[in-house]
């Protein structure tokens, strides 16, 4: 274990107890000596942590205390990475600029080892086969309006290769590996309906939000396709 993983896991530990836990518990539970305990106890004060207590007293965190080096594991960070990484590959260009920023700022503030981690890591994503040819501007907008929860007015070619003109409620996109869908309530069936993004020819976002709010929609159609929550 990395001194930046036990420093991690000794914030942990102190989150968990509301009530002064001794030196000699702590250094139990991660394995380390008592010593060892009480240089991370005054590395964490130095960097801003509110840790009451003295040895052989016991220590107890203060609430509201952050420290972001610290705020992700190994595991976490690769989970990061390789989640930014898909995006950057799969979605529209500005979530593609948004999860590369996301690992810039998240590198500039960690320690140098999980840095080399995350600038470095072996986790890649390979090209998907097939993939839809996705308007970057349609996503975008309808991320807008699933944000803000506008009705959008689209001209949709179905499979049949017919054209329809609908007014839909966008409440979330499916990014699947070859396709992106649309999960909305559409006015004309009066249900709800999943349009691939490829599929729509034009596409008008209205200044009218939905009647219902989108969770409660969301419920909905998760309770009638059986979809557990995320």
């Amino acid at each position: 274990m990395s001194r930046t993983e036990r420093l991690f896991d000794l914030i942990q530990l102190l989150r968990q107890h509301r009530y002064p836990i001794s030196g000699q518990k702590l250094a139990n539970e991660l394995g380390v000596s008592l010593r060892t305990i009480y240089r991370d106890i005054a590395t964490l004060q130095g960097q801003g942590a509110t840790i009451d207590g003295e040895p052989g007293m016991g220590y107890v965190l203060r609430p509201g205390f952050m420290l972001p080096p610290l705020m992700f594991s190994e595991e976490e960070i690769e989970a990061l990475v390789l989640g930014s990484r898909w995006v950057a590959k799969r979605a529209d260009n500005k979530l593609k600029h948004a999860a590369t920023n996301v690992l810039t700022k998240i590198s500039a503030v960690l320690p140098e080892d999980l840095k080399q981690q995350l600038e470095f890591s072996g986790l890649l994503i390979g090209p998907a086969k097939n993939t839809a040819n996705n308007d970057d501007q349609i996503e975008e907008d309808i991320r807008l309006a699933i944000r803000r929860e506008l009705k959008i007015q689209i001209s949709y070619r179905d499979v049949n290769q017919n054209i329809s003109k609908r007014i839909i409620w966008p409440i979330a996109i499916g990014f699947f590996e070859e396709v992106h869908i649309i999960v909305a309530w559409c006015e004309l069936r009066e249900d709800f309906r999943h349009f691939r993004v490829d599929r729509i020819q034009s596409h008008n976002n209205l200044n009218s939000r939905y009647a219902k709010g989108r969770q409660v929609l969301l419920k909905q159609w998760r309770q009638i396709n059986n979809i557990p929550e995320q």
